[in-house]
């Protein structure tokens, strides 16, 4: 056995007990966290090293193509993105099942705030997975039966946050190339910094940094008809993403409305919905059918579902604005990403949505960082204590 399985064994076990002694404090918990640990161990053997299964004749060629281009991302985020790899996507493991886990979203029927899980050491997000769907829509049902919004989204990959060594899976190995190394970037930007209790924070500064990577990643190593179909894809996710943004402010009036009753609240919470779906309709004739959000078309929205994707987005322009500031120095950016993930969190969301604020706090982190030495010795957030890795983190669905 090689010393980098034996290593990936003792880090196993380590996650298991900690993940038991969890368990056992939670109480009912219990069984819960034995579905993490055995969705855990299965992917744990399903892994193949990637120079094995590109040597074995059996693979299918689509899939050492796409192997060898994952070995090109890895690259490429370590030299020209500063990422650590961890000896991240060193693996291949094939599931045999569309998603890796699923997410389980909720929000009160006349309110958009999710709710959160917490757990030991990992802090509280707002989802909570679950290695099996039939276990994940159980718990969305009794969830519902409780008065919630919920939503169920499949999950093509997550990050361990160092605690393991993540693999390359079959789950997202298939989707356009570009979004394989979308997700790349973005699991590894949180293997480099990661805020307890913050999910909006950390998703928005991951899929920040996945952006960036696979602009520069298709200016340096992609084709143009690669370039021209990745800007296609991302001008309709920006599409996508302002029509649930006014549908977002719409319900927000509605629900902060003291004159309304509750009845006439669900009333236009519905017509608001019901408008999203027309604006979705529009949208999908004017792109011929040919889009990628099929799936999501055919949806149940509800507070979950938009709480679930735009909890993902709404700090995306503020990272933007900070890299800009740092003239696109991405050491500078993750240097400046570290000093408002050690804010309060009361108004470590808010001060990064104020551009003025913006604008006049940079200034005083570089004076900081120049007194110091750079801010001194790089550390990822969170390391600081003991954590569970987190059973779930990519966006629900196949969108990037």
């Amino acid at each position: 056995m090689s010393r980098e399985r034996v290593g990936q064994g003792r880090h196993c076990i380590g996650f298991v007990l900690a993940v038991l002694v969890a368990g056992a404090l939670s109480g009912c918990a219990l069984p819960y966290y034995a579905q993490a640990v055995g969705g855990e161990i299965g992917i744990m053997r399903a892994e193949h090293p990637i120079a094995h299964v590109l040597a074995d004749p059996a693979t299918p060629p689509s899939v050492k193509a796409r192997l060898r281009y994952v070995l090109k991302v890895r690259q490429f985020a370590r030299t020209r993105l500063g990422l650590a790899l961890h000896g991240n996507y060193r693996d291949y493991a094939d599931l045999h099942r569309p998603y890796v886990v699923w997410n389980v979203f909720a929000a009160p029927r006349l309110s958009l705030v999710l709710k959160r899980w917490c757990f030991p050491f990992a802090g509280c997000v707002a989802y909570r997975g679950y290695f099996s769907r039939a276990a994940a829509r159980r718990y969305a049902r009794a969830l519902s039966r409780k008065g919630y919004d919920v939503f169920v989204g499949g999950v093509p990959a997550f990050a361990t946050l160092g605690y393991l060594r993540d693999p390359v899976l079959n789950t997202f190995l298939g989707y356009p190339r570009t979004t394989v190394a979308h997700i790349i970037f973005h699991e590894l930007a949180h293997d480099l910094i990661y805020v307890p209790n913050a999910t909006t924070f950390d998703e928005s500064f991951a899929d920040a940094v996945a952006a960036v990577g696979v602009r520069r990643f298709l200016d340096s190593e992609g084709t143009p008809a690669e370039r021209l179909a990745y800007r296609a894809r991302r001008a309709r996710h920006k599409a996508v993403l302002a029509l649930m943004s006014a549908c977002r402010a719409r319900l927000a009036r509605i629900y902060a409305d003291p004159s309304l009753s509750p009845a006439r609240k669900l009333a236009a919470k519905r017509a608001a919905y019901r408008a999203l779906r027309a604006g979705f309709g529009a949208l999908a004739r004017r792109w011929h059918g040919s889009h990628g959000y099929r799936a999501f078309f055919h949806e149940r929205f509800n507070n979950a579902l938009l709480g679930a994707y735009m909890s993902y987005e709404s700090l995306v322009p503020a990272f933007r604005r900070l890299l800009a500031l740092e003239n696109g120095e991405l050491p500078a950016f993750f240097r400046a990403v570290r000093w408002y993930g050690r804010l309060p969190s009361p108004f470590r969301d808010r001060e990064l949505r104020s551009r003025r604020g913006l604008v006049e706090r940079l200034p005083a982190l570089q004076q900081a960082q120049a007194r110091t030495g750079q801010g001194g010795p790089r550390r990822r957030m969170g390391a600081q204590r003991p954590r569970l890795p987190r059973v779930v983190e990519h966006r629900p669905h196949d969108q990037t």
